[in-house]
């Protein structure tokens, strides 16, 4: 019975992201935003409980992916879909691509399930990652409502249709591209061992203080610029 908790977690993550579509369907982009957050709780413990419990399964690692495409891929597409309409309304129509202009957000649904279906057979990413992890993207797109709602001066930044409509390109790349990104699996606690991990975790709480929500777009471009300049100190060393 214990190794199904890990899997119940994983599909409390998974039903956070179904009730996150239905809020984004009632245009409530607040409400799913919380979600996603639920979501990443649940991704964490889900995670974490299958190591505590030795509770890993094949059924749970597809379970896990089954559900982040949904939390992770899918909700914050429509999400970013919701902000783009908000943005610039009939203007998304006009010009290149015409109508299906705004649709260029669902490129992140894609990306994400192809990198997850990737991750799952893929024997390098045990202790990093390969391509930026999809909860990297919906914390990012979680944050953006948030902080359109608890810090409107930064309204400007976040409703700038075509600001969003290249993140979603360029993140859709991101997901799938061959770029060595660190993984906060701790193999011991030590600090000699963890020394990167431990300071970007310290700089994390520090930008939170200071940025409140807006700091959490400004983590994920951080996470992504620092595993890139660790994976060339590696290069050179070798």
């Amino acid at each position: 019975m214990k190794k199904e908790i890990p899997n119940l977690l994983t599909l409390s993550n998974l039903l956070a992201g179904c009730m996150g579509l239905y809020f984004v369907m009632q245009g409530n982009v607040l409400y799913a935003s919380y979600c996603i957050f639920i979501s990443l709780v649940c991704d964490f413990l889900d995670g974490f409980l299958a190591r505590l419990l030795q509770a890993y399964s094949e059924l749970g690692k597809e379970l896990d992916s089954l559900a982040d495409v949904v939390s992770f891929g899918i909700l914050p597409s429509f999400m970013l879909l919701n902000l783009v309409e908000q943005s610039c309304g009939a203007q998304c129509t006009t010009g290149p691509f015409g109508f299906y202009k705004p649709f260029l957000v669902f490129s992140l649904a894609l990306m994400s399930a192809y990198r997850l279906a990737k991750f799952n057979i893929d024997t390098r990413q045990t202790d990093s990652f390969i391509g930026v992890p999809t909860p990297a993207n919906g914390l990012l797109v979680a944050s953006l409502p948030l902080i359109l709602h608890f810090q409107p001066e930064y309204t400007a930044y976040i409703l700038h249709y075509k600001g969003l409509l290249i993140y979603s390109i360029l993140m859709s790349y991101l997901l799938v591209s061959e770029l060595p990104l660190m993984a906060f699996k701790f193999k011991t606690w030590s600090w000699a061992d963890n020394q990167s991990k431990y300071l970007f975790l310290i700089y994390c709480v520090a930008l939170l203080v200071m940025l409140k929500f807006a700091a959490f777009p400004v983590l994920v471009i951080s996470y992504i610029a620092l595993s890139g300049i660790l994976s060339l100190n590696k290069s050179i060393q070798k």
